[in-house]
């Protein structure tokens, strides 16, 4: 996908969600998109990935647009795999595959793995993971002890879990953040 016709995508995704970056200008993010061909590409491997990122805010204190993944379901390619490369090896031992890492296809894509909190602040903007989950930044102190955690939404609530960081599943993936 050419730079233009990325943009093109994003700015329609933009237009029909209004609701997720109610006082933000298309003009300003697509000048800001521009000029930075590296957070383009970024975009393009989120958007080739299922991710279908969009903004969903601003931070005044860094002057950043904040992209995030707003498929309805867990970005299907990033799905099926384990929590960090450390825990893929550990199954790779095993004698069994994963498609991956979430913490390294995220480092290769260029974007964040989301936390809990901003995992919950997506989910007020829609409904996201009603039949699929995704991998969040877990804490240092749940992973030091083989676990990660991961975020869904069932019954019309917002879920936190845990799981063994080797576990994989054909409905879990990731979701990332960009800051343009």
């Amino acid at each position: 996908m050419s730079h233009s016709e990325l943009l093109d995508v994003l700015k329609s995704r933009f237009e029909k969600n209004m609701k997720r970056h109610k006082e933000i200008k298309w003009e300003e993010i697509e000048n800001r998109l521009k000029s930075n061909e590296v957070k383009l590409d970024s975009l393009r491997k989120m958007e080739e990935t299922g991710g279908e990122p969009d903004v969903i805010g601003y931070d005044k204190e860094t002057d950043e647009f904040i992209y995030c993944d707003c498929s309805k379901e867990s970005p299907k390619g990033r799905r099926s795999t384990c929590y960090d490369q450390e825990a893929e090896e550990e199954r790779i031992k095993k004698g069994v595959h994963p498609n991956g890492n979430a913490l390294g296809m995220a480092s290769d894509i260029g974007i964040e793995i989301l936390n809990e909190e901003q995992y919950f602040e997506l989910q007020k903007l829609g409904e996201f993971d009603n039949s699929t989950s995704s991998w969040l930044k877990t804490q240092n102190e749940v992973r030091e002890l083989g676990g990660a955690i991961f975020g869904d939404r069932r019954f019309g609530r917002v879920f936190i879990y845990h799981n063994g960081a080797p576990s994989f599943y054909s409905a879990r993936g990731f979701r990332g953040i960009l800051r343009v």
